[in-house]
């Protein structure tokens, strides 16, 4: 059963059964607004980049991209860049697979972003989401929509912390502007 979440809402990471999520994939879909030109309705490419970043004690210590696809300790991959998007309400076009277990246990929180690296902003895109999968069964956990467009270019979407002896995963939704990862740190350190 998925979890239509709202910005600020906090799910845990726990199975239906009481066990643990060993493996979560944050997968990331879009697709360019339509627009109406001169001879009908055309989209025009946009290349939306999702990155995870991994903080320990409110310190950036690692970042998972389209130019870094591999965590340093491999606990965390990118699938890779998607260029254009399209898969909008379907399947992702970005994915970043985190294996929980492997998460080193200096690392408290990872923050998931989205930013629009050829500067397009959110108004030009449609059907965005982000959604957290548990990896070992497929099943669809958690799904953060972005709604309203709007005249920035990245998205602070969610955040997995530790909590106890396991993970939450909190929606964020806040908008934000810059084309890479490192242009959103000042909005990001905020939210840790």
């Amino acid at each position: 059963m998925t979890v239509n979440l709202s910005k600020g809402q906090a799910i845990s990471l726990q199975k239906s059964d009481g066990g643990t999520l060993t493996a979560v994939r944050m997968g990331l879909g879009w697709q360019a607004a339509q627009r109406r030109g001169l001879f009908g309705k055309r989209t025009k490419e946009i290349d939306l980049d999702a990155s995870a970043v991994l903080f320990a004690d409110k310190q950036p210590v690692d970042v998972v991209f389209f130019r870094h696809l591999v965590s340093d300790d491999g606990s965390v991959k990118h699938t890779g860049d998607n260029l254009v998007g399209g898969a909008g309400q379907g399947g992702d076009d970005e994915a970043i697979m985190v294996d929980l277990q492997r998460v080193p246990v200096h690392i408290d929180q990872i923050v998931f972003t989205v930013n629009s690296f050829t500067g397009q902003t959110f108004a030009e895109v449609e059907n965005a989401f982000c959604r957290l999968i548990d990896e070992t069964t497929g099943q669809e956990m958690a799904r953060y929509t972005l709604t309203g467009g709007g005249q920035y270019t990245a998205q602070i979407m969610a955040k997995v912390h530790r909590q106890g002896n396991g993970w939450q995963m909190t929606a964020l939704g806040d908008p934000a502007n810059g084309r890479t990862f490192q242009d959103l740190m000042p909005a990001i350190l905020p939210k840790l």
